[in-house]
């Protein structure tokens, strides 16, 4: 089976969950919350509030304000909202960067802020492919995303959810020249990445091959999984 390449992660997310009826969002870890905005454009009847730990990312949210969308400075591990409040969780490329040993609660607290039924919606970077051969290099995330996999299925073990779906797809990623991914990938808030002279030249040498005249073309492998709350388990609300 070939796997889709999606450009627009809001359309997979739609033909999976029937946004209608989960109009009440929490997006963890939003970074700048771009799906959420999407989604808030398109569906009027939505309203999302979006969790984020790094300050100066969520002082530039807290900067660019949108009807229908609450920014609140948290980490998934600690949600401030009370039981039952959320039609629908998201965290999208978010959960391996929960503290590993707050895997499990944070995991917890999406079932504990989730109506009966709600579903929780998350999306991962897979550790393989190109992009991430040059990503490993300077930051290597091989132990937090099997961590976080893991997470997920002891979640599902421990009876507090139905996995509905598992879907894999690919996302092109495109970069004019190295100067572009150093900004985006090496210069991001949320990390502090200083390299070494020898780091970056390593860095710059893996991905100079995939230089073409238009620029590096990428896919960045990702997968995601749909679960739904139960109303009994062990971490029920």
């Amino acid at each position: 089976m070939s796997i889709p390449r999606i450009t627009d992660e809001l359309e997979l997310l739609d033909g999976l969950v029937d946004l209608a009826q989960h109009p009440r969002v929490i997006e963890l870890g939003c970074g700048a919350a771009q799906l959420s905005r999407k989604l808030l454009e398109r569906f009027a009847a939505s309203e999302v509030t979006a969790l984020e730990v790094d300050e100066r990312q969520h002082a530039k949210n807290l900067a660019s304000p949108q009807a229908r969308l609450t920014f609140v400075a948290a980490g998934a591990q600690a949600i401030p909202f009370e039981a039952g409040r959320f039609d629908l969780a998201l965290m999208l490329k978010s959960l391996h960067h929960v503290p590993l040993d707050l895997l499990d609660v944070a995991l917890a607290e999406a079932h504990r802020v989730l109506r009966p039924d709600g579903l929780l919606y998350v999306s991962e970077p897979v550790f393989s492919g190109a992009l991430n051969e040059v990503m490993r290099l300077f930051h290597d995330e091989e132990v937090v995303r099997a961590a976080a996999l893991a997470a997920l299925q002891r979640a599902v073990a421990s009876g507090a959810w139905e996995q509905v779906s598992e879907t894999f797809f690919d996302v092109p990623v495109h970069y004019r020249d190295f100067a572009e991914f150093e900004q985006r990938m090496i210069g991001v808030t949320y990390l502090d990445h200083r390299l070494d002279d020898s780091t970056l030249a390593a860095v710059r040498a893996r991905f100079e091959p995939h230089m073409t005249a238009d620029g590096a073309h990428f896919v960045r492998p990702m997968r995601v999984n749909l679960f739904r709350k139960r109303h009994f388990g062990s971490s029920s609300s």
